[in-house]
């Protein structure tokens, strides 16, 4: 057995040092102290004023004594608690200058109520960003939401909630909660390092004060009774501290290594996020089938970079697709529910890379150097062939048209001829993939190409392409155009519809399938993924490990030997079990010291 050796000066009380043993009992019953000083924190913070407790009071005076240069506790900057638990008073504005509000403030930035709030606030606005589309993820769907919600989609549109990540007031919300948790968690960390490498505190003179006490006799002398009870504890993986007559130890230090993994994961987290929005990027890609494109700025639809991310850091691969298939429900109450989609790909991770083959599905994304390639939509692209008044085929190609809603996938876009000749031609149209007649209007049962028919609407004219002003690829601006006099007829695959004053015919020659890709590169995704893990380690090891203490003073008895009082406490023990702990212990160094229990393991009466 391993002996620890006791000093052997004499007990302070035997001394003229004016040693304080209240201080040093409240010391000891204190599991808050950080440091053996006046600052009583621990790995959760203080506990809130007018909870009570030995050594409150002198924590709280000590932490006024650090209110930011004010005289006294009470005064313009008050008692911040619990690093930052309960927010300062707000100073009085005559006796301040500009430093003193600016230090006001931070603290009250810095404050664990601004932070609360903060974090709130942040996880209110993002929850329109997971109910409406989004520009950068689905634009589609943002159009469609104009389409069926003008009045609401202007409104939602102007507090930008249709890009709150991009938001200027999300951004805001963020940074604030970025600098109050920064200002709040490293003086807290730089605390919880302290408070893992602290020894235990020196026993308190009167043990039966605390909440689990015993008292025997032994036969053996208080030196080597001290021996060996710091001995077994020890060998308990108890951290040990002796002294003169006494032996402090404690353990469960795992939960402030759980409190200081925590804070720093939260850090972690922060800027794993924040990593993400400088040097990631979003974008969208409408790509039809048989078609190809390369990551390249020029060719994306929608792109939204991060703040550091310029167009050469993009990834310089390509991506073609050559079959799509979707399946629905075709019986039953989910009759027309989406089944599953699936997308034949072929991509290189490079220009001169080897060719790879992947199908893409809901939520399997194609990952290729590190970017995330989602399959979000689909919807099909009717095929035409515009023949102008001259004779020429001056368009012939498949035009993506946008569904414009659901269960039959009824579709409208727009069909752009500016090479006809007398007059450029538009069309503006509408595919139904399963055409029926409904009391007397053509309506798309299903969402699968079971009697598929366009109707389109002509016009002539000036289509403004020439213009300065941007326009979509799935409207007509009919501004310079002029309707022309045919009415709109449902066209079945290789039917045509003859434009008068001789403008020329347009042929529905069939249709093609488009998908939707959401283009995702987050460099801070896996960091955010680990500090997250962290985060929650953390906390586990905070929530489960108890900080408990004993104490065993030895002093000589009257008949000879020693009288040993053995004492313990825990912060929380919510959960039950170092009341068994304790009374294991006591067995065990009675045991030890083959003495005599006078008294049960419990809470002493009227302690």
């Amino acid at each position: 057995m391993t002996r620890l050796r006791v000093g052997s000066q004499p007990e302070p009380e035997a001394t003229a040092t004016g040693f304080d043993h209240d201080a040093a009992d409240r010391e000891a019953l204190n599991l808050d102290s950080v440091a053996q000083g006046d600052v009583g924190q621990d790995g959760l913070g203080q506990d809130g004023p007018g909870r009570g407790g030995p050594g409150r009071g002198a924590s709280r005076a000590g932490a006024a004594r650090e209110g930011g240069g004010q005289e006294g506790a009470g005064q313009e900057g008050g008692v911040q608690e619990g690093g930052g638990g309960v927010a300062a008073t707000a100073p009085a504005g005559g006796r301040l200058g500009v430093t003193g509000w600016l230090r006001w403030f931070w603290r009250q930035l810095t404050s664990m109520r601004t932070a609360l709030i903060l974090l709130f606030l942040l996880a209110a606005g993002s929850v329109p960003g997971s109910l409406l589309p989004q520009e950068g993820i689905n634009p589609a769907g943002v159009d469609q939401y104009y389409t069926s919600h003008p009045l609401l989609a202007r409104i939602l549109g102007g507090l930008s909630l249709f890009n709150v990540f991009g938001a200027p007031w999300f951004a805001a919300v963020y940074l604030l909660l970025f600098t109050s948790l920064v200002g709040c968690v490293l003086p807290r960390t730089l605390r919880l390092a302290g408070s893992a490498r602290q020894p235990p505190p020196r026993a308190p003179r009167y043990i039966s004060r605390l909440p689990f006490a015993v008292s025997y006799t032994t036969t053996l002398a208080p030196e080597a009774a001290l021996e060996s009870a710091a001995a077994m504890l020890s060998g308990k993986r108890f951290r040990v501290r002796s002294g003169p007559g006494w032996v402090a130890a404690e353990k469960g230090y795992l939960r402030e290594v759980g409190n200081l993994l925590f804070h720093i994961a939260l850090l972690g987290l922060l800027v794993s996020i924040g990593m993400g929005g400088l040097f990631g990027y979003k974008a969208n890609r409408l790509l039809v089938t048989g078609t190809s494109f390369a990551n390249t700025v020029t060719a994306l639809d929608e792109f939204h970079p991060g703040r550091l991310v310029s167009p050469g850091d993009l990834q310089p691969f390509t991506v073609s697709l050559d079959k799509f298939s979707a399946s629905y429900v075709t019986s039953g109450p989910e009759i027309g529910q989406p089944a599953a989609f699936n997308a034949a790909v072929q991509y290189t991770d490079s220009p001169q890379g080897a060719v790879h083959r992947d199908t893409l599905s809901v939520n399997h994304p194609l990952v290729v150097d590190g970017v995330r390639v989602f399959l979000i939509g689909h919807g099909f692209a009717p095929s035409f062939r515009v023949t102008d008044g001259a004779g020429k085929v001056v368009f012939s190609g498949s035009v993506p048209f946008i569904p414009v809603e659901t269960s039959g996938l009824t579709s409208e876009g727009a069909v752009k001829v500016p090479d006809a000749d007398p007059k450029q031609l538009g069309f503006v149209g509408v595919f139904l993939p399963s055409a029926e007649d409904l009391h007397g209007q053509l309506v798309s049962v299903f969402p699968t190409p079971q009697n598929p028919v366009v109707s389109l609407v002509a016009y002539a004219g000036n289509l403004g392409m020439n213009s300065d002003v941007a326009q979509s690829v799935y409207t007509l601006d009919t501004a310079g155009l002029r309707r022309l006099p045919v009415a709109p007829q449902p066209l079945a695959v290789g039917q045509s519809m003859k434009l008068p004053d001789g403008l020329g015919t347009v042929t529905y020659t069939g249709y093609q399938q488009w998908i939707s890709l959401a283009i995702t590169y987050d460099p801070g995704q896996m960091p955010a993924l680990v500090s997250g893990i962290v985060v929650l380690g953390g906390l586990l090891l905070s929530f489960m490990v108890r900080r408990r203490r004993v104490f065993v003073r030895a002093r000589p008895g009257e008949a000879g030997g020693s009288v040993v009082d053995f004492g313990g406490l825990t912060r929380t023990d919510a959960a039950g079990g170092f009341e068994d702990e304790f009374s294991g212990l006591a067995t065990e160094i009675s045991t030890l010291h083959q003495g005599r229990l006078d008294g049960d393991p419990g809470p002493p009466d009227g302690e």
